[in-house]
């Protein structure tokens, strides 16, 4: 989850979240590299005391000053392009997990196990215990096995919902009569903060989302015991 005073994006937790983080980079690096070649031309300008009176057209320096920016987006948009192909793409996943939105909580249905269904509420202030976090702990968190494929099926009861959790790189709109689905895998054991990422009325900064991530054997434990 971020920390204090992190200003930059989660650690991944998932092949997704990390793909996008290298995106993330490597569009930043591109950005950087413009800034600083656009501030160099700016300071070299207002520090030049020659000026060409005649001058009507540069062809060539207009070519150069179409060509680059077109170049540029070429290497922003084919990684970009990629990583949209590699989010809507769904290959044999091992569990199904049904998410409702409603207000303001979210509902959990696991479509492979008959009768495991829960409902996830943000857990008072009152009943935290002293290692929970305020207004992002709930009372029933979402057990999910690491290194499996599990694809997530959202839909919303009432009005619009996002279900969105940053470190695994997913968020997905809840549309109320409209299923949205998902893949994720996540790399490692641990826990996944998350909030609801669309203004859905008076409580919609109150029903955060917990991802628990543990073993497969720990997780059929869990689902035998619901």
């Amino acid at each position: 989850m971020a920390t204090w005073g992190n200003i930059m994006i989660q650690d991944a937790n998932s092949s997704l979240m990390e793909q996008l983080t290298f995106f993330h980079d490597h569009t930043v690096m591109i950005l950087s590299m413009i800034t600083l070649m656009v501030a160099y031309i700016m300071i070299m300008l207002t520090k030049n005391k020659l000026i060409n009176r005649y001058l009507l057209e540069g062809q060539t320096i207009e070519l150069i000053w179409t060509l680059m920016p077109a170049v540029t987006l070429i290497f922003i948009a084919l990684p970009s392009l990629r990583l949209l192909y590699m989010i809507d793409e769904i290959n044999n996943p091992s569990i199904t997990l049904k998410v409702i939105g409603h207000q303001w909580y979210w509902s959990y249905e696991y479509s492979d196990f008959s009768d495991t269904e829960f409902d996830s509420y943000m857990k008072p202030a009152n009943e935290l215990m002293p290692e929970e976090i305020r207004l992002l702990d709930v009372d029933n968190r979402t057990v999910l096995p690491m290194n499996t494929q599990t694809r997530v099926v959202i839909t919303a009861a009432d009005v619009l919902h996002s279900w969105a959790v940053p470190s695994l790189g997913i968020k997905i709109d809840a549309v109320p009569g409209r299923l949205n689905q998902g893949t994720i895998n996540i790399n490692r054991p641990g826990l996944m903060y998350g909030q609801c990422s669309e203004i859905c009325g008076a409580n919609h900064s109150f029903m955060p989302i917990v991802i628990e991530s543990t073993t497969t054997e720990k997780f059929l434990n869990w689902i035998n015991s619901m």
